[in-house]
């Protein structure tokens, strides 16, 4: 476990600044080894009077923009750093001082490589600032529209004798993404002190290394990664907004690619009413319960449908246009799940809205989240223990988010491995059902979800979904049973080689040697099928 000395010097002032803030007043320092448990204690003899969330809101934007990241990943990792805490950090608002207009306009120019009085008609002082970029309102010129003939073609002449000024050319307004200055540096030297910090972790508590610190960091990385190309963003956006585009009531904005480059993305400028502000919803006569029911089945198609969703669903990414239709905004973190993800999601909401404990059990067997050594009988009555209680509770005190927390609190005494993708599945689900109870303090999150799930498992586990899945098969089949000749003949020239370095007697060897291959291309063509 070796870091350099500025990651260490800038990973103890870290560590002063949140313990100052309290931070470490919500671990159970009686439940880790002596070594972290000591630090700990050491710790919080630091802590303020003044302590608590507000004070750790403030440290974390003291130390900067990677801190408050790091914050909102965080929240993702109950398992990590505690309910309350994540809980805490999930509050944090990417929300920093903006930088001046002028640094802007020259990011845009460099990036475009055209200066931007080509580009925008005007450009706006930044509406909206966070860590990585910050947005700016600007008008674009619209290309005319072709003429139906020469005739029309012609400027009219005016009775008098004099031609008639040419019309100004129309504009629609753009929302322009620009990447903020040094920032790409800012979090490569940060995310090393966050490394550090992850194996001194993993070094002092063998324990921790289940929650795999490290991982998590690495996990980071990326999304910063992604988050800091507008391209890629752009790309998420587009992948979006195709995969929704037959849905009723919610859209996402249309990308011009021609003016999106790594350090900008130039966007559909969206008119409408944040979702946030509930009043102003009200007083434009939307009806609050309904769009916090299409919120959340809006999110439930993207993960079990789609595979892929907007990861970021806070009030301030969505926006409410006239008519009604949901806008979402902000694709720097999206989620991904695979078929066998997806179908353990829809598993398990529909167990439990069934109350079908085994059901829920055998498909976390299935998926192999939890090792086959333990009985899928004790793990069902685990997950009863889960349910039961919140069938006896109203709608309004159900909570998703909490059931999904217990969930991974149990599967821990039943060793299961930590998922980042199913971390982040169950964050945006926290995050989406607090958008939908601040709309509709009433809202059931077992009604709003029931269509979608049902849907999802009457389309993939009925008839049509085990044709699809033969399909795959049968697709993996054909592909594996092209490449057998490949295989016969590259053991064919390991045999021949076999051939020429060994002996007579050692020839039937190789022999036995291609024909092994050879039956196992076919064994494995046959467990494809």
């Amino acid at each position: 476990m070796a870091f350099g000395l500025p990651a260490a010097f800038r990973l103890v002032r870290a560590g002063f600044l949140l313990a100052r803030a309290g931070i470490f007043s919500s671990i159970d320092a009686e439940a880790l080894p002596t070594a972290p448990r000591t630090a700990v204690r050491l710790a919080r003899r630091l802590e303020r009077r003044e302590a608590g969330v507000d004070k750790l809101v403030e440290a974390l934007h003291e130390l900067g923009p990677s801190y408050i990241k790091l914050g909102q990943f965080l929240a993702t990792r109950p398992d990590l750093v505690g309910r309350d805490l994540a809980l805490a950090l999930g509050r944090l608002r990417d929300e920093i001082p903006p930088f001046p207009r002028e640094t802007a306009v020259a990011t845009i120019a460099a990036a475009l490589d055209r200066d931007i009085d080509e580009v925008f008609v005007d450009l706006s002082e930044p509406v909206a600032a966070a860590s990585i970029a910050q947005v700016h309102r600007a008008r674009l010129a619209v290309a005319p529209v072709e003429v139906a003939s020469v005739a029309d073609a012609l400027l009219p002449v005016l009775s008098d004798g004099d031609t008639a000024a040419a019309d100004p050319p129309e504009t629609k307004s753009v929302a322009v993404k620009v990447i903020r200055p040094g920032a790409r540096d800012l979090f490569r030297k940060d995310l090393k002190t966050f490394y550090a910090g992850a194996r001194l972790i993993e070094a002092l508590d063998p324990a921790a290394r289940r929650l795999r610190p490290v991982a998590v960091v690495d996990t980071l990385a990326r999304s910063i990664a992604i988050e800091m190309d507008f391209r890629l963003e752009g790309a998420a956006l587009s992948e979006l907004s195709a995969n929704t585009a037959g849905d009723a009531g919610f859209r996402a904005p249309a990308v011009n690619w021609e003016f999106t480059a790594r350090d900008v993305l130039t966007m559909e400028w969206i008119d409408g009413v944040k979702l946030s502000d509930t009043e102003a919803l009200l007083a434009a006569g939307h009806d609050l319960q309904d769009l916090a029911r299409r919120l959340m089945q809006a999110f439930l198609r993207q993960a079990l449908r789609d595979g892929f969703f907007h990861a970021d669903m806070h009030q301030g990414n969505f926006f409410v246009e006239a008519d009604g239709s949901i806008v979402a905004v902000d694709f720097g973190i999206m989620g991904r799940l695979g078929r066998a993800e997806r179908r353990f999601l829809a598993e398990i909401l529909l167990g439990f809205i069934e109350r079908d404990y085994r059901r829920v059990a055998q498909v976390h067997f299935d998926a192999g989240y939890v090792p086959p050594n333990h009985a899928v009988e004790d793990f069902a009555q685990a997950l009863r223990a889960i349910g039961e209680p919140i069938h006896g509770q109203s709608a309004r005190d159900i909570s998703m988010g909490r059931l999904l927390t217990l969930l991974f609190e149990v599967t821990e005494i039943f060793d299961m491995q930590t998922r980042p993708e199913l971390l982040l599945l169950q964050k945006t689900m926290v995050v989406v059902e607090g958008v939908s109870r601040s709309l509709d303090p009433e809202f059931d999150m077992w009604s709003a979800s029931e269509p979608v799930v049902r849907e999802w498992i009457e389309r993939n586990l009925g008839p049509v979904g085990q044709i699809e899945n033969a399909a795959i098969g049968l697709s993996a089949f054909a592909r594996l049973a092209s490449d057998l000749p490949r295989l016969a003949e590259r053991a064919e020239r390991l045999a021949g080689s076999l051939d020429g370095m060994s002996e007579r007697p050692a020839c039937a060897n190789g022999s036995r040697l291609l024909w092994a291959v050879a039956v196992g291309a076919l064994l494995l063509a046959l467990l494809a099928l």
